[in-house]
């Protein structure tokens, strides 16, 4: 009886909709067009923050939570950016940062098994996921079926049970052979889709499937606009999504062969993810703008880098307002220092105080600079 995808006859080709794919194809390559287009401003520390970003995420969709500072740290030190005051990263951090710059910046090499298997060890390093020791750095093993399931013991829920272990040797060579021969009419970022979706079917690791599989897509996508950097993170987008994710795989890995709506879904999310990162970039060069417009008024190094975060936060988001408590915290300044420099950014037009606040005083961004942050 056919139950997954990976029983059916047409398994592992798959068809869709052309015709369905036109209007989401088209906008999505209309969005990756201008940030391309943009991607000149995309320095080492915004290239760094989309690492970040994508680390953390990647690993939240599947219930880990990484200690930011901890990806912080393997970050820099791997795009040569400052560290002092980093904490040292644990070592399953640093396995998966290597991994998505890996997939990226060497997106052009050849995707290969052992390439695979040393991505899933850097996962585990210390052989074990939690509590439970798994087989790293190779396919598993074993007759026990490779189920996805939730709820409590004895209650469980199979969304999808993978191909047998005994299987997995073969379908991985037939996806690797696809992934780098694929037919040249195939749309890179449709490649993107299929590939992500043929990998987690055959689930060949017992565990860290879903993030390599969302970095295989990342390399896909690299070697769709051929540039060895992230210009969004995929894997935030996914997780803003992650319950029609989990669903439209479950249903899809379900069916026929029949694709067009997990491709439709994965264009929608990959355009959702380039639009925030292109707003991202906006502020960015908004900041640039104002720096330039500002760098007359001789802001010292203290008040450069308090303007810099109330920027960051955006106009009326920093929480509270800035006080003489915050900008000391900040800059380590005296009371009195920081009571004359509040003062000098009032005076220059900078900051503006705040109605009300009783005996503490707090101050926003001025009107001349949310206007200018539109």
């Amino acid at each position: 009886m056919v139950q997954y995808i990976w029983q059916s006859d047409s398994w592992p080709e798959f068809h869709w909709e052309s015709a369905a794919l036109l209007r989401p194809l088209g906008m999505t390559r209309q969005s990756q067009g201008e940030l391309i287009a943009k991607s000149g401003y995309f320095e080492l520390e915004i290239q760094a923050e989309v690492l970040i970003e994508e680390a953390i995420t990647t690993a939240a969709i599947e219930g880990e939570v990484l200690n930011r500072d901890s990806v912080c740290s393997s970050v820099a030190r791997r795009l040569g950016l400052p560290t002092a005051g980093l904490s040292v990263a644990e070592r399953s951090v640093d396995g998966l940062v290597e991994m998505l710059i890996d997939a990226t910046r060497y997106h052009e090499k050849p995707l290969t098994a052992s390439r695979l298997k040393g991505w899933q060890a850097a996962l585990f390093p210390t052989g074990y996921s939690g509590m439970r020791h798994i087989v790293v750095g190779d396919w598993r093993r074993g007759k026990e079926p490779m189920q996805v399931v939730s709820g409590p013991m004895g209650k469980e829920t199979v969304h999808y049970e993978a191909p047998p272990s005994k299987l997995v040797n073969g379908e991985v060579k037939s996806f690797l052979t696809w992934f780098r021969s694929s037919p040249e009419e195939l749309d890179g970022l449709i490649r993107a889709a299929i590939a992500h979706l043929k990998f987690v079917t055959i689930h060949p690791f017992e565990d860290g499937n879903g993030r390599i599989a969302r970095a295989i897509a990342d390399m896909a996508l690299a070697q769709d606009y051929n540039m060895d950097y992230r210009l969004y993170s995929m894997s935030a987008q996914i997780r803003e999504d992650r319950d029609d994710y989990y669903d439209l795989l479950e249903r899809t890995q379900k069916g026929d062969g029949e694709i067009t709506e997990w491709i439709v879904w994965f264009l929608g999310c990959l355009k959702r993810a380039i639009q925030h990162s292109d707003s991202e970039i906006r502020k960015v060069m908004e900041k640039a703008r104002l720096w330039e417009k500002i760098a007359h008024l001789g802001l010292n190094d203290r008040q450069r880098k308090v303007v810099n975060r109330l920027l960051e936060a955006g106009p009326g988001s920093f929480e509270g307002g800035m006080t003489n408590r915050k900008y000391r915290g900040m800059t380590k300044a005296t009371r009195e220092t920081a009571k004359r420099d509040i003062s000098d950014l009032v005076t220059k037009g900078i900051l503006v105080k705040r109605p009300g606040g009783g005996r503490s005083s707090s101050y926003d961004l001025g009107r001349t600079i949310d206007s200018e942050l539109g």
